[in-house]
C-alpha cells in the first residue's frame, strides 16, 4: 500500500500495512501479558477472600464435596456450565490457597477435565446433517469423553485407597519450592507484584467499615467474576495471534505418529490457553476426513496436558502458609494428565478402549440423533445429580 492510500484510509503517511500489523500484534500480546496479570490477581484475592471469610472454618464449609464421587460431580458440572477447564482450575487454585483441603480438590481437578470435553461435541453437530462425515466428527470429538472417563474410573479409587496423586503433588511441590517456603524456587518474584492491589482493595473495604466475612466474601465473587472475563479475553487474544500457527503446527504434526500429536496437541493448547479450542480445532478435520480416529486421538491428550499451564501459572500468585498446597492441586492436575496418558495410552490393552466406545456411540448417533441429546444430558447433567442425590441418601 502506498503512503498516499495509507492516508486515506487514515493511517500516518509512511506507515506500511506490515508496520501497522506488527504495532498491532504488539499491542495485543501487551494486553496478554496485562490479563495474565490480572488473573494472578485474581487467584490472589480468591485465597485471600477465602482465608478471611472462613478463616479455620475452610473443611467444613466444603463438606458437600468430602465425598471423592461428589467431588468429581462438582468439577464436571461447573466446567460443563462454564465451559472453561482453566477457569475452573483457576478457582480451585484460589480455593486451596483460601484452605479448601488437597484431598477435596483433586477429585474438582479430575471432573474439570471431564466437564470440558462437552465443547467437543457440541462442535461436532456441525457435521449432524452429513451422516459419514457426522460419524467421523463425533467420534473425534467423544474419544476425549471417554478417555477422561476412563482416567477417572481408573485413578479416582487408587487415589481415594493410596493417595497416590496427593502424594506425588506433595514431593513436587516440596522439591521446587524447597519444602513449602514460597520464597525458594523461583518464584518469589510474584508476590511483590500481585501484593500491592489486594492490599488496596483490602483498605478501601476497610475504610467503608466492611468486616472481614463481608470482604473476604466481596473477594471472592470479585476474584471468581475476574477470572471469567480474563479467561474469556485471554482466549479471544491468542485465538487471534495464535490459531493460524496453531493449524499450521496441527496439520505438521497430527499425522506424523502418536508421539507428535501429543506434543502438538500439548503445544497448541499452551498457546491458545484452552484444550476446548485445541481440540475443536480438530473435530471438523477428522469429520472431513482429513485425520483418522487415531491420529486425533493422542492429539487430544496433548490437550489435556497443555491445559495445566494454566493452573501452574495461577499457583504462582499465592502467598501464605497455603500456598504450597495451592503449587501441589496445580502440580496433582498435571501429574494426573500425564499419568493417564502414559498408562492408559502407553498400555497396549487399554489403549484402544476410548477408541472402540466412541466408535459404538457415534454409530447410534448416526442412526438416531436422539442418542447424541441423551448422551450429553445424561453424562454432564442427569447422571452426577443422580450421583449426588444417591450419595447423599446412602451417607457416602
Amino acid at each position: 500500500m502506498s503512503s498516499e492510500a495509507n492516508v486515506q484510509a487514515g493511517a500516518p503517511a509512511g506507515v506500511s500495512d506490515e508496520q501497522q500489523v506488527g504495532g498491532g500484534q504488539l499491542l495485543q500480546w501487551l494486553a496478554v501479558i496485562g490479563l495474565i496479570y490480572l488473573l494472578l490477581v485474581a487467584v490472589a484475592m480468591i485465597g485471600t477472600g477465602f482465608k478471611a471469610a472462613a478463616g479455620d472454618q475452610a473443611r467444613e464449609l466444603f463438606a458437600f464435596a468430602s465425598n471423592p464421587l461428589t467431588g468429581v460431580i462438582v468439577g464436571t458440572v461447573a466446567t460443563a456450565l462454564i465451559q472453561s477447564s482453566s477457569t475452573v482450575t483457576s478457582i480451585i487454585v484460589g480455593l486451596v490457597a483460601g484452605g479448601l483441603p488437597v484431598a477435596i480438590a483433586i477429585p474438582m481437578i479430575m471432573g474439570a477435565n471431564m466437564g470440558t470435553t462437552i465443547t467437543n461435541t457440541i462442535v461436532s453437530l456441525g457435521h449432524v446433517r452429513q451422516g459419514e462425515e457426522f460419524r467421523r466428527a463425533f467420534s473425534a470429538a467423544t474419544v476425549h469423553d471417554f478417555f477422561n472417563l476412563f482416567s477417572i474410573f481408573i485413578f479416582l479409587p487408587l487415589e481415594i485407597m493410596f493417595g497416590f496423586l496427593q502424594r506425588i503433588g506433595e514431593y513436587l511441590s516440596g522439591l521446587l519450592l524447597g519444602g513449602g517456603s514460597m520464597s525458594v524456587g523461583g518464584l518469589n518474584f510474584i508476590k511483590p507484584l500481585v501484593k500491592p492491589p489486594v492490599n488496596v482493595l483490602k483498605d478501601v473495604f476497610h475504610g467503608i467499615g466492611a468486616n472481614d466475612v463481608v470482604m473476604g466474601i466481596a473477594f471472592i465473587v470479585l476474584g471468581i467474576a475476574l477470572i471469567f472475563v480474563v479467561i474469556t479475553y485471554i482466549g479471544k487474544l491468542l485465538k487471534r495471534l495464535m490459531v493460524g500457527r496453531a493449524k499450521a503446527i496441527l496439520h505438521g504434526a497430527v499425522g506424523r505418529g502418536p508421539v507428535a500429536g501429543i506434543f502438538s496437541g500439548t503445544a497448541i493448547t499452551v498457546l491458545v490457553q484452552s484444550s476446548s479450542t485445541t481440540t475443536s480445532l480438530v473435530v471438523p478435520l477428522a469429520g472431513s476426513g482429513v485425520f483418522s480416529l487415531k491420529q486425533v486421538y493422542p492429539f487430544t491428550l496433548g490437550a489435556n496436558i497443555g491445559t495445566c499451564i494454566t493452573a501452574l501459572l495461577a499457583a504462582t500468585a499465592v502467598d501464605g502458609g497455603n500456598a504450597i498446597f495451592a503449587l501441589q492441586i496445580a502440580l496433582v492436575h498435571f501429574s494426573y494428565n500425564l499419568i493417564g496418558v502414559v498408562v492408559i495410552y502407553g498400555l497396549p490393552f487399554t489403549r484402544n478402549l476410548p477408541i472402540y466406545a466412541a466408535e459404538w456411540l457415534a454409530g447410534l448417533a448416526m442412526k438416531n440423533k436422539l442418542y447424541v441429546a441423551a448422551y450429553i444430558g445424561t453424562v454432564f447433567f442427569i447422571l452426577p445429580f443422580v450421583l449426588i442425590g444417591v450419595s447423599q441418601i446412602m451417607g457416602w
